[in-house]
């Protein structure tokens, strides 16, 4: 029995390093953009994609047809407290129903510890947005990281990773994972389009809520959520 036990033990932890190693990368490509930002070293990038995305007409309006900017309006809406608090609400409901407690509360604090956190980042590297000229929706705040980027990374693929734990077949797991990441994608591509962001403050966002989706991920896989909640 004590060496099923040590076995079992052994190849959780194993399969915990592919997600840590990961999540350990990711946060040093944080670190080492917010470093060049705070360098001043992603600026000449950041203006000169800032300014692709716009027109060369005299009115400086978003590139493209006249409905695009109205249909990334409607995608970075998909990044919105309001949004995301019901996605969130939605499915910690449907996993308690589901009698997945531990997977519910998990998702929960995930959710909530993640916003806490991007406010604190956003607090300390005091980034401002682009000029207001530039603004094709309402922003507010700081810039560094992207808040929408951030916190759509770490609802959507927190909530598909801990989901994923559930699913049968693999298809469906790739699915879940798939359709978070595409989503999340489109949310941060959307905030640079609209320019209430520089590229950097996005793509900071979604390393920093990759990092954190994959390290709940392991705590849920360590702790064998989602596996032994079912009832």
């Amino acid at each position: 029995m004590k060496r099923v036990l040590h076995r079992l033990r052994h190849n959780v932890e194993a399969q915990l390093l592919w997600p840590l190693g990961l999540a350990t990368g990711t946060l040093w490509g944080f670190l080492a953009l917010a470093n060049g930002m705070t360098r001043g070293a992603t600026r000449a990038a950041d203006a000169w994609i800032l300014q692709w995305c716009r027109s060369a007409g005299a009115d400086g309006g978003a590139w493209g047809p006249a409905w695009l900017p109205d249909v990334m309006r409607d995608i970075t809406a998909l990044g919105s407290p309001t949004v995301l608090i019901l996605v969130g609400t939605v499915v910690w409901a449907y996993l308690l129903l589901a009698g997945q407690t531990r997977m519910a509360w998990l998702s929960a604090l995930s959710c909530l510890g993640g916003w806490a956190t991007s406010t604190a980042l956003k607090g300390v590297f005091m980034r401002e947005r682009p000029e207001l000229s530039f603004h094709g929706t309402l922003a507010g705040g700081y810039s560094f990281p992207s808040g929408h980027a951030m916190m759509s990374a770490i609802v959507f693929l927190t909530l598909a990773m801990l989901i994923a734990r559930l699913a049968p077949r693999t298809r469906l797991r790739l699915y879940a994972m798939g359709v978070a990441t595409l989503l999340s994608g489109l949310v941060g591509v959307s905030r640079v389009y609209l320019g209430v962001h520089w590229a950097s403050d996005v793509v900071a966002g979604w390393m920093a809520g990759v990092a954190w989706a994959l390290l709940v991920w392991a705590i849920a896989h360590w702790l064998q959520i989602g596996q032994e909640d079912s009832r």
